[in-house]
This record gives C-alpha cells, structure tokens and sequence, in this order.
C-alpha cells in the first residue's frame, strides 16, 4: 500500500507500504484490513532493522495471498477469501482480482533464501495474478458445480496490483499451476469441514 508508486509499475522488493498511509486509508476491503496491512509492513521492518544492530542474518519473504491444504483447524484470512467464494451468501466479493502462491510453494521459496540469500535481503513470493471471476469461471465451477458463486466477480484496473517474485526465481523457485492450487485448496476445506 503505497500511493507514492507508480501506477502500472510492477512492484518489487524496492516497494515498502506506507504506514501513515495504511492507518489513514478508509479504502481496505474485509479480506485485507489495514491493520493486518500495518502490523505486517512494521513486523517486516522491525525484524530487518534488528537484525543490521545486532549482527543478526535476517532475511524477509513477502507473501501475497497464501492458498493451499490448510493443517489447522481454524480459517486464516488468506483461506477466508476462497472459502467465501465458494460458500455462499455474497453477491459479489470486495476484492475480485487476486496475488496468490501456494503454501507448498511457499515453503519451498523459505527453504531457497534460507539457504542461498544475503542477510538484510527481502523477497517477494507470488505465483499467479488472477481474478475471481477465471478462479470461479474456469477453475472452480466446472470441479464443484454445486457451490454458491457468487455473481458479481468483475474487477476494475485499479484493483489489479502486480508484483514481482523475480527475484525470488534468479535463486531457482519455481511454482505449481493454479489450478492445483484451487482444487488442493477447496481439497482440504472439505476435508476439514469448513466448505461442506
């Protein structure tokens, strides 16, 4: 979140939120709350300017939607927005284009900068920009035709954000199609209870 950047340019590591901008903003949706936003930009923060004044390695990996087979047995706000897609009961949702990765993906890109980055360094880690309608439309309905979707899942070019995991691939990450994604993630919310 940060009104300062370029509209259109792809964001990289060089991107930071803005704190006072998060806290002011009245424009954050209920799937990112400007609270999450903020304790997650300062967390960051914080952790790198530790590490500089105590000599410490630290090196940061920025998610961007985080799907896949859950192991808990609560919801996370990154599963709530698939979930509620599927569930029922919304006419449209507030966020229709989406960043995601997948949470096997995720760990996998963890593993790399742990073992191949530089301390102080910092790495976006995204798979797939998409929008709700191509997730419901050609991902999900034609697997779980018997979900509620909801019916109004266009967006607008200001809702579309797009980040970069370049970085993060120049040290060999790679990730699943999204399609696996979407159907391990539905998969596990069955499993669990949450969607059925």
């Amino acid at each position: 979140m940060n009104p300062d950047w370029p509209k259109g340019q792809v964001k990289d590591e060089t991107c930071w939120s803005v704190p006072e901008y998060i806290k002011t903003t009245k424009t954050i949706n209920f799937v990112f709350h400007k609270w999450y936003h903020l304790s997650k930009t300062e967390a960051e923060s914080q952790a790198l300017e530790f590490g500089k004044r105590n000599e410490l390695e630290v090196v940061t990996v920025c998610p961007s939607v985080v799907l896949g087979p859950i192991l808990q047995s609560t919801l996370n706000l990154s599963s709530s927005l698939l979930v509620a897609t599927v569930k029922g009961g919304l006419e449209s949702l507030e966020y229709n284009y989406w960043t995601l990765v997948d949470v096997p993906d995720l760990a996998e890109a963890l593993l790399l900068v742990y073992n191949k980055s530089e301390a102080g360094e910092r790495y976006i880690c995204t798979s797939h920009e998409i929008g709700a309608e191509e997730v419901v439309e050609k991902y999900l309905r034609p697997a779980y035709p018997n979900y509620n979707y909801p019916n109004n899942l266009t967006h607008t070019e200001e809702e579309k954000d797009h980040f970069s995991s370049e970085k993060l691939q120049r040290l060999g990450w790679t990730f699943r199609p999204v399609d696996e994604t979407l159907i391990d993630s539905i998969e596990s919310y069955r499993k669990a209870g949450i969607v059925d």
